[in-house]
């Protein structure tokens, strides 16, 4: 089965998946660059008018596809699909068998790389393996995209990738394209027009509702697996409000503050190791499929 994303049209605006990822990398330098700021200064010194360049400069596709997902993600749409999709029983597969699943994903028309999703997911295991990082966190790399098999669902693009925001509480102007939530019914509801809305004030991310996508979905299928540091990485590498812009903070406790961190850590492995160098997947298989068996069950739930 292959998900072709070659023409872009109202459903699929993106050419491929990894348009929205280019364009964040151009919003958000690598940190490791000599030029750009530590994860801490960034939000403080950075000028709207900045946000309004990137914005600006965007390619139609990217701002269709923020367009559609502004105006569709709504608080009752990610209750939604949490109740579709997190009962989890679509199919059983071990986590390599998702990988080769999720390979059947093919961005045909992406003129930058030939790679495919198994050999991408590879790509951002190696360099943190390269780095010296426990081998979770390895782990976390190799899975933390295989949410995005949703696409093969039928999920439109807008379901699946993009930055994700808090749900029920007042849209933060820092998110990508903030006017495209004027299409957004829950911008006409009173209730979710607050800095806390339907929230309480230090209540914890993990009973914030944020919209739905493949970070929430791959959470939901490994979290009873790994630990605590991995699956804040899984759940929140996509919220870039908190954990690149400092929002939301109103909404976090303690222990979130503490695993913003570890979120932080990993962003870099997420946005900025894709290369067009191919990993060799059959000398590499016997090593991730060892590092598998010793985190995952033979098979999970999907």
């Amino acid at each position: 089965m292959k998900a072709s994303e070659a023409q872009p049209n109202s459903h699929s605006p993106l050419a491929h998946l990894e348009e929205w990822e280019d364009f964040l990398k151009e919003r958000y330098p690598d940190p490791a660059s000599a030029t750009a700021k530590p994860f801490q200064a960034i939000d403080a010194n950075k000028q709207k008018e900045e946000f309004r360049n990137y914005e600006a400069d965007a390619r139609p596709t990217v701002r269709e596809f923020y367009r559609q997902n502004h105006r569709h993600q709504t608080y009752e749409f990610a209750q939604a699909k949490r109740r579709e999709f997190l009962s989890l029983n679509r199919r059983q597969m071990s986590i390599w068998e998702a990988m080769e699943y999720l390979n059947t994903l093919v961005d045909e028309s992406d003129p930058d790389t030939d790679l495919s999703q198994l050999e991408h997911l590879l790509q951002t295991a190696e360099h943190i393996r390269a780095d010296g990082q426990p081998r979770w966190f390895i782990l976390a790399g190799m899975v933390h995209d295989l949410g995005k098999m949703l696409c093969l669902w039928g999920e439109p693009q807008w379901a699946v990738v993009g930055d994700t925001f808090p749900t029920g509480c007042r849209h933060s102007d820092k998110i990508v394209f903030p006017q495209f939530f004027a299409d957004n019914l829950d911008s006409q509801n009173p209730r979710y027009q607050t800095d806390l809305g339907v929230y309480e004030e230090g209540c914890g991310l993990d009973q914030v509702q944020l919209s739905w996508g493949h970070d929430e979905y791959i959470y939901h299928v490994t979290k009873d697996y790994l630990p605590e540091e991995a699956r804040y990485m899984l759940r929140y590498h996509s919220f870039y409000p908190w954990h690149r812009e400092g929002e939301y903070h109103r909404l976090t406790n303690a222990h979130d503050r503490d695993m913003l961190l570890w979120v932080q850590k990993f962003n870099p492995y997420d946005l900025y190791t894709k290369s067009h160098a191919k990993p060799d997947v059959k000398a590499l298989r016997p090593f991730y499929e060892d590092l598998i068996a010793e985190y995952f069950p033979a098979k999970l739930n999907w």
